[in-house]
């Protein structure tokens, strides 16, 4: 008995000490990748104060506007040459950081960030509608990497520290710490524990610091919320939920077409020059439409000026962004599309609250609360991650007002969705970067009184890369379903099981608590396991 609390007592103090190391090498995964990311954000944004320089310079002088086409020839040339030297920069960076996580890919840290880098600058020079919240994640996840090298810490741990990266990435993009926390935890962890939690915000929070020291503390969007929505209204609010479930359907269907359809088949005749589309597009709108360039600062610069434009405006520039995003982002251009989606989340909110106060005699300030739930809503009906919808909603805005509003928009936009049967955004575009899994025969189970269980497969946990018959299931337990990336797999015992899996498990009701207690265990991530060395 002594000996046993003895090593009880050891292994407490040890773990303690552990997490105070995990936190510690979070702080500096934080530190690092907001270094980096905000080196990023500030290179972005004079490469975007250049090209308007530049062409507002060319405007009207036809030499010039030709001079400045062979520019973008050219810097369509360097963005295709450096995606040949390291194709993971390829896209936002969010499926390749999500399958880093999974154990899936290696990608090498020092190449993915001077590539990705170098490629979102000369993005934003050429003006393609994209945004830094996806290469900033996959900076931050390489940073962590990075960090992870430098302390020749294991595979599992090496995980958890890429998430943390991300994490910085996400915070240090938007100056939202708390989306960058739900963001990295919801849409590429998958797993909640407190060590990871704890690991994570200081992460966050550090790249924050960093951010607000360099650039500054201003919310994205200086709304000013002068009263609240009347829950005698709140119909109102569940419509522009369906709205924007729709729409952000939509706005996937449409996504995912051009990247399969369109731009697979140029891809399959001439490689590459895919990205010339987009370029050739930017070229024509620096000139026609300039408020489309970039990420959209401008279009918010425009919104929070002066709520009140007009109708045919406001559709205009919702419809031109998402055609002019839908062809750079599928295009595989470098860079992401969160930023654009907040921009068209803020414009599907102003074209329907305009339309409920002309229809309605609605008080005009209320424009304001219906620009925030359409951000909400849109993000929750494309990436189907409600939570950190309603937490970026407030943290763009810094504002806690219209919280109920919100959220309602957001549930309602993340059901809407799902229901039509579309994709979410980052799990299709994962799956197309792994490759789809087909289906496999499904082998029948005994009937009786059964209930359903799902369960994440931890990273590093005692399922992961195993075979399903290899795995000691506790009796009656029998795995129904795999979600993998987005792709439903009915297993066999020759399935092998991943990292972040969801498996879907059927057991009987008289062994529940026993067989959940035992799933628990071995599913739950560990990052002192593959091989990770050991503590000293």
């Amino acid at each position: 008995m002594p000996e046993s609390e003895a090593s009880q007592s050891l292994k407490k103090r040890f773990s303690s000490r552990y997490q105070l190391v995990l936190v510690g090498e979070g702080l500096l995964v934080g530190i690092f990748g907001g270094a980096a990311v905000t080196l990023y954000r500030m290179s972005l944004s004079a490469a975007e104060r250049f090209l308007r320089f530049i062409t507002g310079l060319a405007g009207g002088h036809p030499l010039a506007v030709v001079g400045w086409f062979a520019v973008l020839a050219v810097l369509c040339f360097i963005v295709c040459r450096l995606m040949l030297w390291e194709p993971y920069t390829q896209g936002s960076g969010i499926p390749q950081t999500d399958a880093e996580v999974m154990g899936r890919i290696n990608m090498p840290w020092h190449r993915v960030m001077a590539a990705k880098f170098i490629e979102g600058t000369l993005c934003a020079f050429g003006g393609l509608s994209l945004g830094r919240e996806g290469p900033a994640v996959q900076l931050g996840a390489v940073s962590g990497k990075a960090v992870s090298r430098g302390f020749k810490r294991g595979r599992g741990e090496e995980r958890l520290l890429m998430t943390c990266g991300a994490a910085a990435g996400m915070s240090a993009a938007f100056g939202a710490p708390l989306t960058g926390v739900l963001f990295a935890l919801e849409e590429i962890h998958k797993e909640f524990t407190a060590p990871l939690i704890l690991t994570v915000m200081a992460s966050s929070v550090a790249s924050d610091f960093l951010v607000s020291q360099v650039l500054g503390v201003s919310p994205v969007l200086k709304l000013v919320f002068l009263r609240d929505l009347p829950h005698t209204d709140y119909l109102i609010v569940c419509a522009l939920g369906v709205v924007c479930g729709l729409l952000g359907a939509l706005h996937n269907k449409g996504m995912f077409d051009c990247q399969d359809k369109l731009y697979g088949r140029i891809e399959k005749y001439l490689p590459y020059s895919r990205i010339a589309i987009p370029f050739a597009i930017a070229g024509v709108a620096a000139f026609a439409f300039p408020q489309l360039m970039c990420g959209g600062d401008a279009i918010i610069e425009l919104m929070t000026s002066h709520y009140n434009q007009p109708l045919l405006l406001l559709v205009g520039l919702l419809v031109g962004k998402y055609l002019f995003t839908t062809v750079s982002f599928a295009s595989g251009a470098p860079g992401g599309t969160l930023f654009p989606l907040v921009v068209m989340g803020v414009l599907i909110g102003a074209i329907f609250g305009t339309c409920v106060i002309d229809l309605t005699g609605m008080p005009q300030e209320y424009i304001a609360n219906f620009v925030v739930m359409g951000v909400a809503g849109l993000f929750a009906g494309v990436v189907r991650a409600p939570v950190t919808a309603v937490v970026l909603a407030f943290e763009l805005t810094g504002s806690l007002d219209a919280l109920l509003s919100v959220t309602i928009v957001s549930i309602i936009a993340f059901l809407v969705a799902n229901l039509l049967e579309i994709d979410p955004f980052y799990e299709h575009l994962l799956a197309n970067l792994l490759g789809s899994t087909p289906y496999d025969p499904q082998s029948n189970g005994k009937a009786g009184e059964k209930v359903l269980h799902s369960y994440w497969v931890g990273a590093g946990s005692q399922l992961e890369g195993k075979l399903i018959r290899d795995i000691d299931w506790p009796r009656d337990v029998r795995v129904v379903t795999i979600d993998r990336a987005g792709q439903e797999i009915v297993p066999t015992g020759s399935t092998r099981l991943m990292a972040l899996d969801e498996i879907l498990l059927i057991m009987n009701t008289d062994t529940e608590d026993e067989s959940q207690e035992w799933v628990w265990n071995v599913s739950r991530g560990s990052i002192t396991s593959q091989n990770s060395p050991r503590s000293t």
